[in-house]
């Protein structure tokens, strides 16, 4: 059963406000990392008062991911769909994690979504995780396509035909952003028609709508920037062949005033309030894509060795982007280069929000001072221990230089983490440590 959702946007704390002033919401969605089960911000619990719907978003299960999912990340996501009452949990079809112990290889954590090979073995993985997780659920999963900046080389299937074969082989349902189809079309050449066609429509639960920017030739999926006209095209495209059951506008950062937003949400509204798609006939790729020599049989698990192949290309790639290793090869050295800084960036500004205290503390030298921690040091925890490795970092190199910020950064270090400081050596002995337990 489908359920018809309506109009919504992203709730986030910048804009709670705005969100419960805006006409027309019939529901939110929220990041479901962000909520605690009985510990809602007074912002959601109002609009669900009021009977509005809320959806739990996910962003690190990593379901796409060589390794199962976690069993304690989908406890915690089926404990917030339950507590919220939804008719639906999402997530997206990307890998944020590496390495570990499938691979013998030191454990990385993106901090990012990234996107999994289109071939036949990241597919049995993909299928595998996903029912792994619907076992797990106790509303319906959605999953949604990513944005990529990188295309792996010799993928076997195009991205329709990947989705229609995942639905085929799970009865999962999707999420279609059609901000990241227009994303694809620059970065990779891929055309959202011809995806939109491959795609088993009666699937999608819902849509996302968000804005970017090109630079350079390069489009980046910020949710920073206005919804510009080739996406509301590629949701005009959308709407022509289906009637999506919901379309939700998504903003991340750089928060616009209220009167922007609802501007943004009439432009939405306006390209779905068109007279329903005619029937169409069959369009080739809507069947699971049986052809290209790939098993496709519903049934069929992941074995180790398929996890082992997923898992070591997908932890080549990650090095690479996060410790300087070499280049896995077949990929676009620049746009690595390009997906490298994008990621370290994401881990800034969500270090400056995770922990504020930092950028106050080290003031305009806190960027770079974080990029270029960040170039050596990859994530191989959550954001909060990021911050204080970070932290730990700059006072074994006895910064920042000015006396009262270090003294200010070793108390709040201190606050969270131990009485003293590290010594040098004392860093020297984790990252060993560190290294032993990764092989």
């Amino acid at each position: 059963m489908r359920h018809h959702l309506g109009i919504g946007i992203g709730w986030r704390p910048e804009i709670a406000e705005a969100v419960e002033e805006l006409p027309g919401i019939d529901w939110v969605e929220v990041v479901a990392e962000n909520i605690c089960p009985g510990h809602l911000p007074a912002s959601l619990q109002r609009l669900r008062d009021r009977g509005v719907t809320v959806v739990p978003h996910g962003v690190s299960l990593g379901i796409g991911g060589a390794e199962r999912p976690d069993a304690g990340r989908l406890a915690d996501l089926a404990a917030r769909a339950e507590f919220l009452g939804t008719p639906l949990v999402t997530e997206h079809i990307a890998f944020v994690r590496a390495g570990g112990a499938l691979t013998a290889s030191p454990a990385l954590e993106a901090g990012h979504l990234l996107p999994v090979p289109r071939t036949w073995d990241a597919l049995d993985v993909l299928c595998e995780n996903v029912r792994i997780a619907q076992d797990s659920l106790p509303v319906p999963l959605a999953l949604e396509n990513i944005a990529a900046l990188i295309a792996w080389p010799g993928e076997e299937l195009t991205e329709g035909q990947f989705l229609a074969e995942l639905v085929a082989r799970t009865g999962v349902r999707l999420l279609i952003d059609v901000a990241n189809l227009h994303t694809n079309h620059v970065n990779r050449g891929e055309d959202p028609a011809k995806a939109l066609a491959e795609l088993p429509l009666e699937a999608i639960a819902y849509v996302h709508v968000a804005g970017g920017v090109e630079k350079d030739g390069v489009w980046h999926d910020t949710h920073a920037h206005p919804v510009t006209e080739p996406v509301l095209n590629v949701l005009a495209e959308l709407r022509s062949r289906v009637d999506p059951p919901g379309a939700l506008l998504e903003r991340d950062d750089d928060f616009p005033a209220a009167a922007e937003l609802g501007a943004e949400l009439a432009a939405i509204r306006e390209v779905l309030a068109v007279r329903s798609p005619a029937p169409r006939a069959e369009e080739p790729g809507h069947e699971a894509a049986q052809t290209g020599g790939g098993s496709s049989t519903a049934g069929s698990g992941a074995g180790d060795s398929v996890r082992m192949r997923v898992g070591l290309a997908q932890a080549s790639l990650l090095s690479s982007l996060v410790a300087g290793t070499p280049a896995p090869e077949g990929f676009d050295t620049r746009r690595l280069r390009v997906q490298s800084h994008a990621l370290a960036a994401k881990r800034a500004d969500v270090i400056a929000k995770v922990a504020p205290e930092l950028p106050e503390i080290l003031g305009s030298g806190y960027r770079s001072a974080f990029l270029s921690y960040a170039k050596c040091r990859p994530m191989s925890g959550g954001y909060r221990r990021d911050a204080l490795d970070f932290a730990e970092h700059l006072l074994i190199a006895g910064r920042p230089a000015d006396p009262a910020a270090r003294q200010a950064l070793t108390r709040w270090w201190q606050d969270r983490a131990a009485p003293r400081p590290p010594t040098r050596r004392t860093r020297l002995v984790r990252a060993a440590r560190t290294a032993l337990v990764g092989r």
